[in-house]
């Protein structure tokens, strides 16, 4: 990239920078490639960072399927990570996962699960796991908090069989001539997948991220203290496809030590490492044999070390010298927090980012860890935290003494508890991966770019002042 008209003469984020346009013969967003080429497997540029709150299997399930990567946290217990890891790897690539619950369970139950919108369903099975309906999650909104799903179905089961779906277009003129919001797809008369009209048409879009089995791949963090070699050996032979060797600093000699001790296994497994924000740091930790590095120290919304400590770097300048610090030795970047907007997601690929992790943006969404909640209002929620908080603490060290662990929480950092709302247009990951992406393809066309590395050498990017920052919001209300 290139600084339009002037060289910056302090650190810069994201608010501070836009993207010029340039000439450009691109003729449709659909001919962009989003694909990163950081050697993961993915097809979108957009990764879920290992937060506690943020991934879990069923996120990392969902926004696989659209050709991202979820990262697994490294707070999970080593036999919970093998079975997400191996439950990621059962689900279906063509259709969604199914959400499913008993006959018995009431309607209360199913909207800790799923919110009352369209293109959303439950699918009804009975004690013997048996098919019997399925509710459309629209329909929850109506019924009484304690009635029993078994009580919701009425009339035929709908739904479509396996061998009616030959492709997303398909599926989409089946959902749409039967005037359906949601169906399970079913196979033999078994549940294999659900389909929405919405969904149909993404899979005519995005192209899945899958291994060399046809699998949903995915990711999982690790810590660098104790014995990092089994642990890794571990969640390679679960079948994970990407490490990510995690510490607030990681440029530090027992990351470089990690890193080694990785590698030293020949896994044949990306690893990532980080974070950082220096050259300096990526020339250590590409030397301890890392072909990723995560970028970013204090920018993400539960996090305080800045004002904690005053560490850290405005991230666009932390992208902007790492990227071009990796370019150099045959690795790539990552750039972790700080993203507020699709535009942030663009600035980010600018300044060389392969991909861009995203955390709270995606705490509020149906598929992240954790229950549903509703406000006073009637407005749905899910509680978010810092991994460096008291409660991200307790748990990553629960098995401690409890003097040990008081010792522990004494010195978190960090946000233990924020309420982060479901956007009520864009309550899945995929409505917010949806959105993303069409401004990253927009976002290209502007900078005449097709591809991701066409886009990091060809964005003229200038620099505004606060104002003009506010100048390119939208207004909420009229004059």
């Amino acid at each position: 990239m290139r600084f339009y008209r002037t060289e910056p003469s302090h650190d810069l984020t994201y608010s501070d920078v836009f993207l010029v346009p340039g000439s450009s013969d691109i003729g449709s967003r659909l001919d962009v490639s989003l694909t990163p080429g950081d050697g993961t497997g993915t097809h979108i540029p957009i990764v879920s960072a290992n937060m506690n709150s943020v991934t879990g299997h069923r996120l990392a399930a969902s926004l696989a399927r659209r050709g991202g990567l979820g990262v697994l946290p490294q707070d999970m217990h080593l036999q919970d990570l093998d079975a997400a890891i191996r439950w990621v790897k059962s689900q279906p690539v063509a259709y969604d996962t199914p959400l499913v619950l008993g006959p018995d369970e009431t309607v209360a139950t199913a909207l800790t699960h799923l919110p009352a919108v369209a293109g959303h369903g439950i699918v009804i099975h009975d004690s013997d796991d048996r098919y019997i309906g399925c509710i459309e999650a629209s329909r929850l909104g109506t019924a009484l908090p304690d009635a029993r799903l078994g009580d919701l179905l009425h009339g035929a089961l709908p739904s479509i069989d396996a061998d009616d779906v030959t492709s997303g277009r398909a599926a989409f003129d089946l959902l749409t001539a039967a005037g359906l919001e949601f169906a399970p797809v079913l196979q033999h008369g078994r549940v294999i997948g659900t389909l929405s009209a919405k969904s149909a048409l993404r899979s005519t879009l995005y192209s899945p991220a899958v291994d060399a089995h046809g699998r949903l791949i995915v990711a999982a963090a690790l810590g660098i203290n104790g014995d990092v070699a089994r642990r890794a050996g571990a969640l390679a032979a679960a079948g994970v496809d990407v490490l990510v060797l995690d510490t607030a600093h990681g440029h530090q000699a027992g990351m470089v030590r990690a890193i080694a001790a990785v590698k030293d296994l020949d896994l044949g497994l990306p690893i990532v490492a980080g974070n950082i924000v220096t050259a300096d740091a990526v020339t250590a930790l590409v030397d301890a044999g890392a072909d990723i590095l995560k970028v970013g120290v204090g920018p993400g919304a539960m996090c305080t070390t800045r004002m904690m400590t005053a560490v850290g770097r405005p991230q666009f300048s932390a992208v902007l010298e790492t990227a071009q610090a990796a370019k150099e030795r045959g690795a790539h970047v990552w750039a972790d927090g700080g993203v507020r907007y699709p535009r942030d997601v663009a600035l980010a690929l600018a300044a060389g980012s392969a991909s861009v992790m995203i955390g709270s943006w995606f705490a509020g969404t149906i598929e992240a860890p954790g229950v549903l909640a509703t406000d006073a209002e009637g407005r749905s929620y899910k509680e978010s935290w810092g991994m460096a908080s008291t409660k991200a603490v307790q748990s990553r060290f629960e098995r401690l003494s409890p003097y040990e662990l008081a010792r522990k929480t004494l010195f978190a950092e960090g946000i233990s508890s924020s309420t982060i709302y479901l956007d009520p247009q864009r309550p899945s990951v995929e409505d917010l991966v949806d959105m993303i992406t069409s401004g990253l393809r927009s976002a290209f066309t502007y900078a005449g770019a097709s591809t991701v590395d066409e886009f990091a050498d060809r964005a003229l990017v200038g620099i505004q002042s606060a104002a003009g920052y506010e100048e390119g919001k939208a207004l909420p209300a009229s004059w």
